[in-house]
């Protein structure tokens, strides 16, 4: 995500993408540029001069190789740094920044690759990418870059900037001129040299009514999306096409620090951020899923825009994209308007290629022993089935059963045996694999191993005993309630549309609805004897630390949560609680007031959740400050 106070409307969606729709058809036009390019088109009139919009690249971290891991991901940070339209003010100017910045960053890699790597790996130095560990030339090299990068950006002299103002508040009469005459020269100095309008395309879409303008990645897609007034679709047409066509990765060096404090953020910083990474490479042994989303750190630091552009030529044109509109619009006039528009751009000239490495058959049990500044928990992990297999219905029929404060998870974890502060269970069903995950965490006096067994007790009722029918039936009424109540926001619909479209066919929001309905007992009863073997799980046990401070009592708002949110709701407001962007949370704010009325009801107490979180998170900065 781009950040993550704005990224949040997008977690609370994700909750509705695990409930396809069974009430109603959904019924888009589906038409294809002659340049490949596919469109999605849904005509609805229940938010009146409101249209959800958004394209979705068919690449995530899985199409990614060591060495170029989590590039999807930065890509998605990129393409709102602008074009040569947007974002600058000198586009000569501004491509020969970029051009030198380049060749800087190049030569530093070269050095770094083969130097550094040499030391490293000869253990001279402890890290071969620290600044620490510089050798003279890497050193000058890297005050280059850092003069350029700051001299495009409006920096040039920062650290002088911030001393000149801090002495102006003590100075007076001649001594006072003389620094105000610097820090115009300076400040002026700056004007000149930079080269960038920041943030241009939010505040264009702003200007425009626009709201909600976000992007996320996945393993296995990219997804940009927007909401905006009807009679502004045509500035939507302009904008996505012109970046698709022409965007030019400004800031691609500057803008990967960011990416590494969003994973610091993300992962490093949280109390079993890391070790999830580490289950996920463990799990997965073979297949592209084994690499982080965000990539791995040295892949981060290697990246080159010569290597980024061969990735972009080849997954982000035309053949491999499909956009989605959704809202209360004129056909024809839209469909002329991207005609008109997403036409210019360029077909591949190279086809995507396939992912042909599969993930390899677990033979063997495999545990991972974590201790941390956690909770204690466990989660056990089984491979599964990918998107649209056949077994992957039974399996989220499966997951119902045993989720929710009826499920049987809550009766005999949480309620009955009180060893659970919350336990969960879901289907995973990416492209090309899949995975059934049960997790808990411990309440009292507990431990992990007790949730473990009572997983493997709970696991054998359901290989011995099929569902019965009355709780079959209610699981299913679930999935259609929450499905019917998600079709009311033309947003939550544009979501589903792409992500369906992203992962294969955007028709599953359709199929799928009937394949859950026509799962019986005997299919669940199947798919728990067929995948849930102990050759074919992965266990991860968390412990606390020694010495680690326990967790403070659980947020009352959070515990009344179905179990399935709480882990996620609870990983969200500690992202906000560490937020320092004042702007991002106020945004935020805005964005959650502007869409309340849109919000499914089943996803109120989320949303509220999280709404209390950035405000009073805000407060506290905002009380610093003063």
């Amino acid at each position: 995500m781009r950040n993550t106070i704005t990224a949040l409307a997008v977690s609370l969606a994700a909750f509705c993408l695990a409930a396809p729709v069974c009430a109603q058809q959904v019924s888009p036009e589906v038409f294809t540029l002659d340049n490949g390019m596919k469109f999605l088109l849904l005509p609805r009139t229940d938010q009146p001069n409101a249209i959800a919009a958004g394209w979705v690249a068919k690449v995530g971290s899985v199409n990614e190789r060591p060495g170029i891991t989590g590039i999807s991901h930065f890509f998605e940070h990129m393409m709102f740094k602008g074009t040569s339209t947007i974002g600058t003010a000198n586009p000569t100017g501004d491509a020969a920044y970029r051009a030198q910045q380049s060749d800087l960053r190049l030569r530093m890699n070269t050095i770094t690759w083969n130097e550094q790597y040499r030391r490293y790996f000869n253990g001279e130095i402890n890290d071969p990418w620290s600044a620490e560990n510089d050798t003279a030339e890497l050193a000058a090299l890297r005050a280059e870059l850092k003069t350029a990068m700051d001299s495009q950006q409006g920096r040039l002299g920062a650290d002088r900037v911030a001393e000149l103002k801090k002495a102006l508040t003590t100075a007076t009469g001649e001594a006072a001129q003389k620094i105000e005459d610097e820090l115009a020269l300076l400040q002026a100095e700056q004007t000149r040299a930079s080269t960038i309008v920041k943030d241009e395309f939010d505040k264009l879409y702003t200007a425009g009514g626009g709201s909600q303008m976000n992007a996320f990645t996945s393993n296995d897609l990219t997804f940009y999306f927007i909401n905006v007034p009807s009679n502004k679709f045509e500035l939507w047409a302009w904008m996505e096409s012109d970046r698709l066509s022409d965007s030019v990765f400004r800031e691609f060096f500057s803008e990967r620090d960011v990416v590494h404090e969003e994973r610091r953020l993300r992962t490093e910083s949280t109390p079993t951020g890391i070790f999830q990474e580490q289950f996920e490479a463990m799990f997965y042994a073979s297949s592209g899923y084994s690499w982080p989303v965000i990539g791995w750190t040295s892949d981060l630091n290697s990246y080159t825009m010569e290597e980024a552009m061969r990735y972009w030529n080849v997954y982000y044109r035309p053949n491999n994209l499909c956009g989605v509109v959704v809202g209360d619009f004129n056909p024809s006039e839209v469909k002329a308007t991207i005609v008109r528009y997403f036409s210019r751009l360029s077909p591949g000239t190279q086809a995507v290629p396939p992912v042909v490495t599969l993930e390899v058959e677990q033979l063997a049990e495999m545990r991972m022993n974590a201790e941390g500044d956690c909770q204690p928990a466990v989660e056990v992990r089984y491979h599964t089935v990918p998107f649209m297999h056949k077994d992957s219905y039974a399996l989220e029929v499966l997951a119902s059963v045993l989720n929710g404060r009826t499920g049987r998870l809550y009766k005999s974890l949480i309620e009955g045996g009180e060893i659970a502060s919350d336990a969960s269970a879901a289907q995973d069903s990416r492209k090309y694999a899949g995975s059934f995950a049960f997790s808990a965490e411990i309440k009292g006096d507990a431990k992990p191993a007790q949730l473990e067994a009572a997983w493997y007790e709970e696991l054998a009722k359901l290989q011995e005993t099929a569902v019965p029918e009355l709780e079959l039936q209610k699981v299913k009424n679930q999935f259609a309630a929450a499905s019917f109540r998600s079709l009311k926001s033309n947003f939550f619909l544009m979501v589903q549309l792409g992500y369906g479209e992203g992962l294969g066919a955007w028709e599953e929001i359709n199929d799928g609805p009937q394949k859950i309905k026509a799962v019986t007992a005997a299919d669940v009863q199947r798919v728990a004897k067929t995948y849930f073997n102990a050759q074919n799980r992965s266990v991860a046990t968390y412990t606390r630390k020694a010495g680690a401070a326990p967790e403070a009592p659980e947020d009352p708002a959070l515990a009344a949560m179905p179990a399935q949110a709480q882990a996620q709701m609870k990983a969200l407001a500690q992202a906000i609680a560490k937020e320092t962007d004042v702007a991002k949370l106020r945004l935020g704010i805005t964005n959650y007031e502007a869409q309340a009325d849109k919000i499914p009801a089943q996803m109120k107490p989320m949303a509220d959740f999280l709404l209390s979180k950035m405000r009073a998170r805000l407060a506290e900065l905002e009380a610093a400050s003063k």
